[in-house]
């Protein structure tokens, strides 16, 4: 059986990226530290790959992504090919390659991350998602390896990231309906673990605290970013109340309540998704939904990385990217 990197960190007792940091003779590593690995490597006869550490002094023009999603729904939901179309843009004019790779959960992509970085195959990371104590976003940071993120970070320092301001996004949706006289108003996030259902959940239920509305648990439920989902999480809801609006932090999960809603007879309930997708103006009823410049998002993150990687003197470390309503038929 070969020796891991792993396997090397817990003899040493540090961290696998800290072992990959020896490797690429990071400066930052106490020349204490580096003897303790070496001794350990010896120890246990352990030969990086002949390749991987050729190209450590090197940069390959290619940067990696690491997508959420299993390969059965990777191109499904929409919000992730207008990234990468962003991304494939700037990347494209200043000469760099992507490689992806999806997985099955978090610390899958923290398998994947770790495997890009020890063979050195890439010169940086993007990260399309951000979670609640986010295990990639820690790897990456203890790995002093040059990462950015799609969706703000709870920790900011020493992180590129790009967003939308989801608490107002949402807060503005939210308000928009109240001012057209709904009071009732549900709410379908997306997985209760991401940033980003963290921060709209938050701008949705400030908005109903503004007019005295007290919080119905009933009212608010989670899905995943699918259409299925969408409709199971409505079907939750109608079976304890009736709301006259709903917000969904997506248009896949949209349009699964708007199919939950349709079985309901002489029932008018508003909906209105997230990430205004192609999809959005050709359904039936069209759905309202709120168009976060998804393209941007990813054009702006690879920017921020790529500016990094080329040492550009630019004092930015995030872009807010603005959002925008758009108003149809099923809000009207």
């Amino acid at each position: 059986m070969s020796v891991t990197i792993k396997d090397v960190a817990k003899i040493a007792n540090v961290s696998p990226s800290t072992v990959s940091r020896v490797l690429a003779d990071n400066p930052r590593i106490s020349d204490e530290t580096k003897q303790r690995v070496y001794i350990a490597m010896k120890e246990m006869d352990y030969h990086p790959n002949a390749i991987a550490r050729s190209l450590v002094s090197k940069t390959t023009k290619t940067i990696g992504l690491i997508l959420p999603n299993t390969d059965e729904d990777l191109f499904v939901n929409p919000f992730f090919i207008q990234i990468m179309r962003g991304i494939s843009h700037y990347a494209q004019k200043k000469g760099y390659f992507i490689m992806y790779t999806y997985s099955n959960n978090e610390d899958q992509e923290v398998e994947y991350i770790a495997s890009l970085i020890n063979s050195r195959r890439v010169d940086g990371i993007i990260l399309p998602v951000v979670r609640k104590n986010d295990k990639c976003v820690a790897y990456l940071k203890e790995a002093d390896y040059p990462f950015v993120v799609i969706g703000k970070p709870e920790n900011t320092e020493g992180v590129l990231w790009v967003d939308n301001d989801n608490f107002h996004a949402m807060y503005s949706v939210v308000n928009y309906l109240i001012q057209k006289g709904e009071r009732k108003i549900a709410f379908i996030g997306g997985p209760p673990t991401l940033n980003v259902t963290i921060n709209r959940l938050e701008g949705y239920m400030k908005a109903m605290e503004n007019i005295g509305e007290k919080i119905d648990e009933n009212m608010i439920q989670a899905a995943e970013f699918t259409e299925n989902s969408g409709y199971d999480a409505m079907k939750r809801i109608l079976s304890k109340a009736i709301p006259t609006a709903v917000v969904t932090t997506d248009d896949l999960i949209a349009f699964g309540a708007s199919k939950a809603v349709s079985e309901l007879s002489d029932q008018h309930i508003s909906i209105i998704g997230f990430n205004n997708t192609p999809l959005a103006a050709f359904r039936n009823p069209t759905l309202s939904s709120v168009d976060i410049n998804s393209e941007e998002l990813g054009y702006f993150a690879v920017k921020l990385l790529i500016n990094k990687l080329e040492n550009e003197k630019e004092y930015i470390n995030n872009y807010i990217v603005k959002t925008k309503l758009v108003e149809r038929e099923s809000t009207k």
